[in-house]
């Protein structure tokens, strides 16, 4: 079994850091059911590739697997399956948590990446790996592999020769494969047990949540057993609380919420911020983004519900500090902040409740920045499911238009001698705008 890992990130070496390999050795793992070898075929500054080849023992798969597999006739040792996805997780674990002493600012950033994995058993064909891989901002290609070039009549087989590539995360990219590719393959060589749905959850935590597919690859991790898909499914729900009615549509080369935490990070960065607020934060999807950056040196989350905190603990395992606040009063809690984030927060707080929250963390807390993020109600129209005049979410107590969202920013930013600056996330429609409208605030006088 082969996988690639390919960066031309400058210099491209920098990955050997990621993966905490380095590329002029040879690196061997001993694993229950065969030896993983890592090598680097090429490391320059301007391309460097990581190659994972995994031996599979058949002696040892026969042991460990018990009655998973056939005795005498299998793929396991030769295709890309469950066994490879497990390797990965040994062989890159540190890289796989978004992790790295030497690189970390390079750790938390997307790079250009290229994946290759020659000998996939893909139940679906390319169909499915583009339905898996695209939305989470892959290009997908792929070939299947003929039963016998020189029997050209015998058709295709089961496997495909699979090549992946985008600019994403390397932590993120190693997560999807983990899911995917046994997803892709429909199979798994150990016996499947309730405690997979945390390795679901896992892997999962920032993308698979919102994935259209969710439900087929919770389906296909957990060897179909419904009554554990059906627990993962349900936890994935608790996570979400707050899910809207309505958020993607299928222009949109990721998921909207995707988007508006890389737009809500990206700003962060812009602004240098060290210490950072997430005022309701829900249960932590944008908290768990904010403690991988390894650029903060604080990141608290705070909400009013103790629910949704409860949640936010359990995903965040104490890597980040959480109050219990309603953020329309004044908590000292709250103040001594380099940047606040109201992430798709202020259209659930009734608008003559505005001005308290206004001052309770624009005039008390005071942090030198602050990004808000709130739909647009002109876009709405793009959603053919929701109904004329309804709002994306049933907890919504308004929706903006984009000239009454910069009216109630600007005013806002006078009032407390702020400077605000307006932006779109998503897709941007001519006459419409974005789906997302999002404000950075920064103090006056702050550099």
């Amino acid at each position: 079994m082969l996988l690639t890992l390919t960066t031309t990130h400058r210099p491209a070496t920098d990955l050997g850091y990621l993966l905490v390999k380095h590329p002029d050795r040879v690196h061997r793992f001993d694993l229950p059911y065969g030896t993983a070898t890592v090598v680097f075929p090429e490391a320059t500054e301007r391309r460097c590739t990581a190659a994972l080849l995994l031996e599979a023992d058949p002696r040892r798969l026969e042991n460990n697997a018990g009655e998973q597999l056939n005795r005498y006739v299998n793929d396991r040792p030769f295709a890309a399956s469950s066994l490879l996805s497990a390797a990965l997780n040994r062989v890159f674990r540190t890289a796989a948590r978004g992790e790295s002493r030497d690189r970390p600012e390079l750790a938390a950033a997307p790079i250009p990446l290229e994946v290759r994995v020659p000998a996939l058993r893909c139940k679906g064909g390319i169909d499915l790996a583009q339905r898996l891989f695209a939305p989470l901002g892959w290009e997908v290609r792929g070939v299947a592999v003929p039963l016998d070039p020189a029997f050209p009549a015998w058709g295709d087989s089961r496997y495909v020769d699979l090549t992946l590539s985008g600019t994403v995360r390397l932590a993120d990219a190693l997560n999807h494969l983990y899911v995917l590719i046994p997803v892709l393959d429909d199979a798994k060589h150990y016996w499947v047990a309730p405690d997979e749905i945390d390795k679901l959850l896992d892997k999962g935590e920032g993308w698979l949540g919102a994935h259209p597919e969710r439900s087929l690859i919770t389906k296909r991790f957990l060897a179909h057993q419904g009554a554990l898909a059906k627990q993962a499914e349900s936890r994935f729900d608790e996570l979400a609380p707050d899910a809207v009615v309505v958020e993607d549509l299928d222009n949109e080369s990721k998921p909207l919420n995707v988007l508006r935490r890389e737009a809500v990070l990206e700003a962060l960065a812009s602004t240098g911020a060290k210490s950072v607020l997430d005022l309701g934060c829900g249960a932590g999807a944008l908290l768990s983004d904010l403690v991988r950056g390894r650029r903060y040196t604080r990141v608290v989350g705070a909400d009013v519900s103790v629910r949704a905190l409860e949640l936010a603990s359990r995903r965040l395992r104490g890597r980040a500090e959480l109050i219990q606040t309603a953020l329309t009063y004044v908590d000292d809690r709250l103040a001594g902040f380099d940047a606040a984030v109201l992430m798709e927060v202020i259209e659930h707080v009734d608008e003559p409740r505005l001005p308290a929250l206004c001052e309770a963390v624009f005039g008390h807390a005071a942090p030198a920045f602050v990004v808000v993020t709130t739909p647009n109600a002109e876009y709405n129209v793009r959603y053919e499911s929701l109904a004329a005049g309804t709002m994306r979410h049933r907890d919504h107590r308004f929706e903006w238009t984009r000239a009454e969202f910069a009216a109630w920013a600007n005013e806002v930013a006078s009032a407390y001698g702020y400077t605000v600056d307006l932006r779109g996330v998503g897709d941007n429609d001519p006459q419409l705008g974005a789906p997302t409208q999002l404000a950075l605030f920064k103090r006056s006088g702050v550099n």
